[in-house]
Formats: structure tokens, C-alpha cells, sequence
């Protein structure tokens, strides 16, 4: 039968999802039932694809579809007791025991004399026993707890040792489920408003464990506490209250988020009402703590960085952004109410220094989430007739509210900025508000100067009649706040030309004088922070200058400065250290123009880029070792920590580009992993933008080839390794990468099986495959040398087995390779498979003509390594097949043998013995005789 015309039978296909599921291929088998179910009509196949499919999903660890799929085929046929088996395998796995109990026990019954079914069910009645008897002494816990809690006479001591007891309860299922059925929300809302702070933390984190993963606890909870009450807390003065209630409430969408996506069955969850109307209830309260004045800067913040984790979709994919329009109709006047604050105003809402930055990015992000034009100009629309309204209104404050709202936009979606930027006398009034006696009037435009000249509409007029007043502001202010901002937009202006040395702003000279400057504010501790993080933004301006970056790195006192900034609570530093640190060890993309091209634009008398010669390769490897004596490591990794919407997926990017300049030199990666950058490493791999990923990524597969990756990733954090380096095995990337990553999976491959089976899982070994048909020899070589290491795994080892397949046929050809290195992984990949997996022996003949020139050309190899890897394979099938044994005996092999057996000079005791052994298996054959029984021969002979 024909490929297409098995395509159409459901039959054909099922038999190959049999032969597949045999040799181990779990996601190739899915797909082959998956298919069957589809071309046929019958419930009866149907219950069979259904069960078959059950087993894949139940090997694959996939336990709700292997439960799905089983309950499909009882639906079909109630006497499967296969089925019914595997439903009692997925129950069991997803703790659903009462179930799994029942179905055990029905198999059991059906099948008395069944040993896997008795064992089953004896299996699961001893972890319901168990989970008994802990509900019986939780119980019992709890009400200790709370009548402690509730008594009036007892110590202050005991009631905070109570409710520290009671979170770590909650921890666990059973405690959680008890606290809960003994009415102990209302226990706990009693403690929310106690004066006490260690209390009031350790309710909070009681509710965290009573609402983590259960969506219908989380919703009674949110019901029975009010969305108002939680958000007083988090809007309360202490910021460690304010965090933890932030905590809290994250745990609280995602619990009810993560119950909305799930699939749901059985009957006890199919009655859950819908939770979307509690998100709508607690995104409300969030909206409405914008614009209060009772709320704290911290709790203003917390409600931001709410919004920004949970209004936009995760993924474009999703076409459903109908929270994101709901937020932009409900909310987005009340998000500019902060974005347009001058706190130092009066009557100006709390703020902290970093929530204009919070509120940039919320905004960003909502205006990214939209997906058509309508809905843009909507946005737009909206942004426009807030700052109209105020700018329009005689009141100065009132003009200072709609110029600081532009700021915060430009910041945020620069596209909406610059269209607010461009409303008739806003630009005027911003630039006759620079030379204002007051400071905080100066404070305000001078920044809307500085992040207008960033914008390209924009630019022009400010180059052409902002710099003037800068200069003058930067010269003849006595305030340093001020003077610092000037110099920032004059830094900003100055860097337009970016990298390229001929393309410089100002006079020689002066680029210089301002990073001077920068650097001297930089280090003044009596200045505020946000006045030395302004000084950090000018140098990530100035350093792409080489000149300055050279300086800046020779100044320990300035770069130490700007890591312990990196470190402290003002947030809105992030990006600016991380882009000053990109440009300091030249992270970032050059695109190297073609060389024919520069000639023709010579030619045509354009203009053409130039490298600094500072920019040099030896120039930015002296950086890169100054930055590291400096703690730039520490402080990377202190970034990567920060729960804050200023750790932008740009900023995340920047930071992982400086890992991987830092890891580059490999005497400098056991510093990095020393103070944290390999843990660091791990979430930026996961939570980036695309091209971040990569560089997280690749600079985790540089510290997993060259150190100890169970010492560099200790315990769980090296299953984590797996899927980042797997993502880098794809055509998107470049050949380097992709063979970084393959000697990083080689070296995890060899520590454990369970490594190997986490490989396997994030579909790896295809990926594997495909690239030992790579042309480039270094790629083929990393990737079969993988494949060397992933044999060890039963699973890979049946996908050679598996007939209708080149895999053996691959590996003999690669063993007779010119590339050394290459012949050493096939000849070991193929000394282990033939040990482990005898019946692969006899078919190497019919892999190639040249099968036995190849086996005796490793023989005769120089390289000892490959002589023994050959002998090995030649004794694995001699023990595999007798007539394959004589064949050998046969031909010089046995010649060749006889030599190595001897051993002597130059050659290695493991390959004599191991020769030693294949002739010893032969006299067994009785293909030939013993040393002994030949000069016996001999001597009988007239």
C-alpha cells in the first residue's frame, strides 16, 4: 500500500501507531490514531483508537487526555477492561483516588487472577488510607490553631507562632481544605485587621496557600473577603503588606484564570459557575485604586504591575483581547491619572519613583494587545482628549498634569506620545517651561524634552532648538536635579549617530566632558537617587562612544556606583544600566554591510559606516574582564529578581546579550556561575523577548559544555537546562548555536537516565537527527556524539530497532569517515546499541556492501580509541549471531584479531582483551581451534 492511499485506511494507520507505540515513538503514535479516528466511522474501532491513544498519553505523562480518551472508549464499550485500567493509571496520577479506586477495583473483579490489576488496586487503597490519616491529624491541627488564635488571654507571642503554623498549613492540600471547611476565611479576615504586621502577613500567606491551584476556593474566598477589603490592604502604607497582599492577589488570577482554561469533567467540577465574573470584579477594584488618594505609592505600584501581568494576552495567538478593550473603556482615564501626576504638586496622588515607569509599560502593553486600527485610534483618541482637557484649562498645574501624561507616553507608546506631542502650543509650552524660576516646572518639561528627542517626529526640532536651551539649562542652573536632566538630553542628542565614528553630533571632545560629568554625579551619594539614576541614562546615551566606554570601565568607583544602583529599590534604572552594560561589551547586532555594496556607496559618495578602532575585539575583552572585577555579575543577577513592570521583556534581552558577551571567554564562565549568573541565566531563557531567549539560552549551552553542569545547576535547576537548549536546535538560529547546544545536551545526556528522558520529552531527538545530516563535519559530529550519549535510553535504543528506517545504516557509513570525530561517536553510538540491542547485529550487513571494510578499517586504526570501539562491536556480534561470526572468521578480521590479541607496545590492554575475547568466542563456535588444540593438531600430524 502506497503512503497516500495508508493515509485513507483507517486500519493501515492504526497498525503503524501499533509499530510505532512499540518502538517507543509515543508522539508519532498520536498521531497515527489520531488520524484512524478521523477516517472512521465505527464506535467500536473508535473505542480501540480511544484506549490505544490512552496508553500513549499515559507513557507521555499527558494524565487529564489519557483519563479523557480511556472515558471516551467505556463510553463505547463498559466491559474495556484495558480502558478501564488505563482510566484507573490517569485517575491515580491526577489524585483523584476515590475514582481510580473504583475503577481498580472493577478490573480486579473482572479479571481476578490479574497481577498488575490486584497490585493497582492494594496500591491506591494504601495512599487513600494515607491521605486519611493526615486529614484526621490536620484536623486535629487546625483546631489547636485556631482556638489559640481566638483566645483572648493568650500571649502575643503565641497567636503570631499560630498564625505562622496556620501558612504552613495551608501549604499542603489537606491543611488548606480544613482551614477552609472550618470557616477559617472568616478567622483570617478577623486577622487582616490586626495592628499587628507579622499577623497580617501571615494571613495573607495563609489565603496564598488556600488559593493556590483551586479555582473554586479562590472564588468563594474572593466572594466572602471583598475584592475591597484586599485591595485596602494592598493599598495600606507598608510596603512589605502591600507586597504580600500583591502576591496574594496574583495567586487569585491565576488560580482563576488556570480554572477557565482547564479541561473540566466529572460532575463535582462541572457545576462551578464561570469564574470571569470575579476577574472583572477584582480588575475593577484594581482600576479604581488609580486615581484614589488613599492608597499608598507602593499599593498604587502593586496595582499596576497587576495590570500588566493579567490584562494583555500571553499570546498573540489568542485572538480573544476583549479584557484589554474592557480595560481601555473602564480604566485607561484612570491609569493617565497617574501617569499625569507631579507628586510634589499639591494635591498630588502618592507616588513612587518607580510608578511613571509602571504606568509606561501598562500602557504599552495595552496598546500592543490591540489588533486592529479602530481600536488604535480609539486608544489614541481617548489619550488625546485627556491631555487636551487638561492643557486646555488656565490652571499651570493643570498644563503641567497634560505635559507630564505626554512624557509618561512616550515612554510608553511612543506613537500615541508623539500625537499628543504635536497638539497645537504643547511643544511651546513646554520649551518657554524649561526656563521657569521654579523647579519642579523645570523638572517636568526638561524630561518631556528629553524623551521627545528620541522620537524621530520629533527629533529634528529639538536637535534644531532644544540643544541651545539644554546647554544653557546644564551652565547656568544652580540645581543640580535640573542641571543632571539638561545633561541627559544633551547626552541623548549627542548619541544619534549610535556606533558609527564618523557620524558624531558634537565637537571632539565633547562627548567626553559629558560621561565626565555623568560619572562625577554618578558616584554622589548626597544627591537623590533618581537624580544619580538620570546621570546612568546619559551614560547609556554617550557609551556608544568607544572613548567613553573605555573611560567608564577604567573608573571602578563610577561602575560600582551604577551596580549598587542596579541593586537598589528605583526601579526605572533597569533598562538604562542594562543598555549602558550592551554597549559597553559590544552586545549588541552589528549588521555587517556587504563588501561590494560599501564599494559602490564609496563610489557614490555616500556615506559609510565606520568602526571605532577602540571597538576592537581586544579592546572589548579588557572590558569585559574590568566589568567582572566589578561585580557586574551580582548585579545582572539582582536585576533578573525584580518583581516590577520595569524589568521589560528590551530590558530582560539587554541583560541576557551581557551574559553571553561575559560568558564568552571560557576562563571567565566559573565567575559568572559563582555569583548566581547561571540561575539567573534560566528564567531569561523562559520569560524574553525571541531574540533574548536565544542569548539566554546560548549562554547557558557555553557554561553547560566547559563546567560541571550538576555543580552549576544544582538539583532541579538542570532539568530546567533542558527545554532553553533545545529551543536553540532550530533553523532560526545560526550554526554556532546550534552546535552549542548539541555538546551542551551531550554533556547533560551522559549524568542520568532522567535527564535523558527529560531530552526525549521536549522532542529532541529528531531534532538530533536531522542534524547528523549536516554538512558542516563539527555539527554532524556534536549531534551524532548527542546521539552516542542518548542511546543509553531504552526508548532512543527501539527507535533504531524499528525497521523501515536509515538510522543503523547511518551510523556503519559514519564509522568508515575520514572526521576522527565524527568515527568515534558512530563507532561508540554503535558499540553500545549492538551490546544492548543483540538483534541490530545481524542486520549490519545489509546496511552496506563496504559493511566489513569499514569494521576492519577501525580495527586497523592508528587512534586506540576507535581500535576499541571496533573490537567491541565485532565481539557484540559475534555473540549475537554465530553464521555472522564465521562470516568475520572468515575474512582478515580474524588476522587482524590475532595481532591485536597479542598486545605489546603500543597497544592498549583493553583492546588485547577485548580481541582476546572474540577469538575465544570463535574456538567456542568451534570456528577455529585453541592455541593448545592447533599444536596439538600439529603434533599428531606424521
Amino acid at each position: 500500500m502506497s503512503g497516500s492511499e495508508k493515509e485513507k485506511d483507517p486500519a493501515a494507520m492504526k497498525e503503524e501507531g501499533n509499530t510505532l507505540f512499540k518502538a517507543g515513538n509515543m508522539q508519532g503514535a498520536v498521531c497515527c490514531y489520531t488520524k484512524a479516528l478521523k477516517l472512521t466511522d465505527s464506535r467500536a474501532e473508535k473505542a480501540v483508537l480511544h484506549r490505544n491513544r490512552s496508553a500513549c498519553y499515559l507513557k507521555l505523562e499527558e494524565f487529564s487526555k489519557a483519563e479523557s480518551d480511556a472515558s471516551k472508549a467505556l463510553d463505547a464499550d463498559p466491559g474495556d477492561v484495558k480502558a478501564r485500567f488505563r482510566r484507573a493509571q490517569a485517575f491515580q496520577k491526577l489524585c483523584r483516588l476515590d475514582q481510580a479506586f473504583l475503577d481498580a477495583q472493577r478490573c480486579a473483579q473482572l479479571e481476578p487472577k490479574n497481577k498488575a490489576f490486584q497490585d493497582l488496586l492494594r496500591h491506591i487503597g494504601a495512599q487513600i488510607q494515607q491521605k486519611s490519616v493526615q486529614l484526621n491529624s490536620t484536623d486535629s491541627r487546625v483546631q489547636q490553631m485556631f482556638s489559640l488564635l481566638l483566645d483572648a488571654s493568650a500571649t502575643d507571642s503565641d497567636r503570631q507562632k499560630a498564625a505562622q503554623n496556620l501558612v504552613v498549613l495551608s501549604r499542603e492540600d489537606a491543611g488548606a481544605e480544613q482551614i477552609f471547611r472550618n470557616d477559617g476565611v472568616k478567622l483570617v479576615q478577623r486577622l487582616l485587621q490586626s495592628k499587628q504586621e507579622d499577623v497580617v502577613l501571615s494571613a495573607l500567606r495563609t489565603l496564598v496557600g488556600m488559593c493556590t491551584g483551586h479555582q473554586s476556593r479562590t472564588m468563594a474566598i474572593v466572594n466572602e473577603l471583598g475584592m475591597e477589603h484586599l485591595c485596602a490592604v494592598m493599598g495600606s502604607g507598608a510596603s512589605t503588606v502591600s507586597l504580600a497582599a500583591c502576591h496574594l492577589l496574583q495567586v487569585m488570577f491565576e488560580a482563576l484564570t488556570e480554572g477557565m482554561n482547564r479541561e473540566i469533567r466529572g460532575k463535582d467540577e462541572a457545576i462551578l459557575p464561570e469564574p470571569s465574573k470575579e476577574l472583572r470584579s477584582m480588575l475593577r477594584h484594581l482600576l479604581e485604586m488609580m486615581p484614589a488618594s488613599n492608597v499608598s505609592g507602593a499599593g498604587r505600584d502593586s496595582a499596576l504591575n497587576l495590570l500588566v501581568k493579567q490584562v494583555p494576552r500571553k499570546s498573540l495567538k489568542n485572538p480573544d483581547n476583549s479584557l484589554t478593550l474592557w480595560v481601555i473603556d473602564q480604566g485607561l482615564k484612570k491609569i493617565l491619572e497617574v501617569a499625569g501626576t507631579v507628586p510634589e504638586l499639591s494635591g498630588g496622588l502618592p507616588l513612587t519613583d518607580n510608578s511613571h515607569m509602571s504606568c509606561s509599560v501598562l500602557l504599552s502593553k495595552l496598546y500592543d494587545d490591540l489588533k486592529s486600527d479602530n481600536e488604535r485610534d480609539n486608544f489614541n483618541k481617548l489619550c488625546e482628549e485627556y491631555v487636551q482637557q487638561h492643557f486646555s484649562r488656565s490652571s499651570l498645574d493643570s498644563k503641567l498634569q497634560a505635559i507630564q501624561t505626554v512624557s509618561v507616553l512616550l515612554q510608553g507608546p511612543s506613537d500615541v506620545g508623539n500625537r499628543a506631542l504635536e497638539m497645537s502650543g504643547l511643544m511651546d509650552a513646554v520649551i518657554s517651561l524649561c526656563a521657569s524660576e521654579d523647579v519642579i516646572h523645570q523638572q517636568v518639561a526638561v524630561e518631556a524634552v528629553i524623551h521627545a528627542a528620541g522620537k524621530a517626529k520629533r527629533a529634528s526640532f529639538i536637535t534644531a532648538n532644544g540643544v541651545a536651551l539644554l546647554k544653557d539649562l546644564y551652565k547656568r542652573s544652580e540645581n543640580d536635579r535640573i542641571r543632571v536632566r539638561a545633561l541627559v538630553g544633551l547626552c541623548k542628542l549627542g548619541s544619534a549617530g549610535g556606533t558609527d565614528f564618523s557620524m558624531k553630533q558634537f565637537a571632539e571632545g565633547s562627548t567626553l566632558k559629558l560621561a565626565k560629568q555623568c560619572r562625577k554625579w554618578l558616584c554622589n551619594e548626597s544627591l537623590p537617587p533618581t537624580s544619580r539614576r538620570w546621570s546612568v541614562e546619559g551614560l547609556a546615551y554617550l557609551s556608544f562612544d568607544a572613548d567613553v566606554k573605555e573611560d567608564f570601565v577604567e573608573d571602578k568607583k563610577a561602575l560600582v556606583a551604577m551596580f549598587e544602583l542596579a541593586k537598589s529599590e528605583d526601579k526605572t534604572v533597569l533598562f538604562a544600566v542594562g543598555s549602558t552594560l550592551v554597549n559597553c561589551t559590544n552586545s549588541y547586532d552589528v549588521e555587517k554591510p556587504d563588501p561590494q555594496m560599501l564599494e559602490l556607496a564609496k563610489y557614490a559618495k555616500q556615506h559609510v559606516p565606520e568602526d571605532h578602532p577602540k571597538d576592537a575585539a581586544s579592546y572589548v575583552e579588557k572590558r569585559l574582564v574590568k566589568l567582572l572585577e566589578a561585580g557586574a555579575v551580582s548585579a545582572l543577577v539582582c536585576m533578573v529578581k525584580q518583581e516590577s513592570p520595569a524589568l521589560t521583556e528590551a530590558c530582560r534581552e539587554c541583560i541576557a546579550r551581557v551574559f553571553l558577551a561575559l560568558v564568552e571567554r571560557q576562563e571567565d564562565r566559573g565567575t559568572v556561575v559563582a555569583h548566581g549568573g547561571g540561575k539567573a541565566l534560566i528564567p531569561l531563557a523562559s520569560e524574553n523577548t525571541d531574540l533574548g531567549k536565544i542569548k539566554a539560552a546560548q549562554a547557558l549551552a557555553k557554561i553547560t559544555i566547559t563546567s560541571n553542569p550538576e555543580i552549576a545547576f544544582p538539583g532541579e535547576r538542570i532539568y530546567e537546562m533542558v527545554r532553553p537548549l533545545v529551543s536553540l536546535l532550530t533553523l532560526e538560529c545560526t550554526l554556532l548555536q546550534n552546535f552549542e547546544a548539541l555538546m551542551a545536551l551531550t554533556n547533560l545526556a551522559g549524568i542520568s537516565e532522567r535527564l535523558r528522558q527529560k531530552i526525549i520529552k521536549e522532542k529532541a531527538v529528531p531534532k538530533i537527527e536531522g542534524y547528523m545530516f549536516e554538512e558542516h563535519e563539527l555539527v554532524r559530529a556534536a549531534a551524532t556524539e548527542c546521539m552516542c550519549n542518548l542511546v543509553l535510553s531504552t526508548e532512543v535504543q527501539k527507535l533504531f530497532v524499528a525497521t523501515g528506517n536509515d538510522r543503523l545504516k547511518l551510523l556503519v557509513l559514519y564509522c568508515g569517515e575520514e572526521d576522527e570525530r565524527l568515527r568515534k561517536a558512530a563507532a561508540g553510538t554503535l558499540a553500545m546499541l549492538t551490546a544492548e540491542q543483540p538483534e541490530l547485529c545481524p542486520r549490519i550487513p545489509a546496511t552496506t556492501t563496504h559493511w566489513l571494510e569499514i569494521i576492519q578499517a577501525l580495527l586497523l586504526c592508528e587512534i586506540s580509541d576507535l581500535r576499541h570501539r571496533g573490537v567491541v562491536i565485532v565481539h557484540n556480534m559475534m555473540l549475537a549471531d554465530k553464521s555472522l561470526a564465521e562470516t568475520l572468521m572468515e575474512s582478515e578480521t580474524l588476522e587482524i584479531l590475532s595481532v591485536l590479541a597479542k598486545g605489546g607496545e603500543g597497544k592498549p590492554e583493553p583492546v588485547s582483551k577485548a580481541a582476546q575475547n572474540c577469538l575465544d568466542k570463535a574456538v567456542e563456535y568451534s570456528i577455529i581451534m585453541s592455541r593448545e588444540g592447533e599444536e596439538e593438531r600439529r603434533g599428531t600430524e606424521p
